[in-house]
């Protein structure tokens, strides 16, 4: 599987129409009977917080994505999700399919008005932050959490994981699934941070940096396990997107184990 050598500086792939993905991601929920609640309304967009209940919950599980709009498989790999509807028996779920809905017409990292929204948690200026925290406080805990990401500088998928209890990972099912689709980096190195085989396990403080992404405030106020997953934005769309929705299934095939 060859990369695409297209992202020079910065992330040049395609790109998809959010508006009819999310209209997308709604139909579906209506159809699987999720409830739906839209937390904030901006410039046109709805920012969603589905929500799947069971009559006998053992696990809560958080998923977002959508939170850099030069990142479109996280969406559809939602919206992919979504409308297959396999999910566990077993676990609640609470999906934000698309918190950053202004930045995908512009292809670009940040919002509409230049503010990367993953580094607005901990000092939150951002309205869709604000309303996504806000809607997050009624939560309740969640068992692990799953932020849903590309990077377009890597040669490979990999995964952050925020896991100070030592509980039991998915880790290892995580690459195991998501290498039977797409390359993982094998980089002993990614993103400045020491990696194991796709792997980076950051021995970070929260409170030692000034500017929390979701995954720091997730584990500080709503969960004690979570993973943000790196599809490598170089290769096909459609790679990215299975390599998405393998990391996903890996969690949900796994977690009541």
């Amino acid at each position: 599987m060859q990369r695409l050598g297209k992202n020079n500086g910065k992330y040049f792939g395609e790109s998809i129409d959010i508006q009819k993905v999310i209209a997308a991601m709604e139909t579906a929920a209506e159809d699987h009977g999720w409830k739906s609640e839209v937390f904030l309304e901006v410039d046109s967009f709805k920012l969603l917080g589905l929500t799947r209940k069971v009559a006998r919950p053992v696990k809560r599980i958080y998923i977002s994505t959508g939170i850099h709009g030069d990142e479109p498989a996280g969406p559809l790999a939602v919206l992919q999700l979504l409308q297959e509807n396999r999910w566990p028996a077993y676990a609640d779920i609470w999906l934000c399919p698309c918190l950053n809905p202004t930045a995908f017409p512009l292809n670009t990292r940040e919002n509409a008005h230049g503010i990367d929204l993953n580094r607005q948690y901990l000092k939150p200026e951002a309205p869709e932050i604000r309303a996504h925290i806000a809607w997050l406080e009624k939560q309740p805990a969640f068992d692990v959490s799953l932020c849903l990401h590309e990077d377009w500088e890597s040669g490979g998928f990999y995964m952050y994981e925020l896991n100070p209890d030592h509980q039991p990972s998915f880790a290892q099912a995580i690459i195991a699934r998501v290498a039977e689709v797409c390359p993982i980096d094998m980089s002993p190195l990614i993103e400045g941070r020491e990696a194991s085989h796709g792997l980076i396990s950051p021995s970070l403080v929260p409170w030692s940096r000034p500017d929390w992404p979701e995954a720091f405030y997730l584990l500080t106020h709503k969960t004690r396990l979570s993973y943000t997953v790196e599809a490598p934005s170089d290769f096909q769309l459609v790679t990215r997107v299975a390599a998405t929705v393998a990391a996903v299934r890996a969690v949900l095939d796994t977690s009541d184990q």
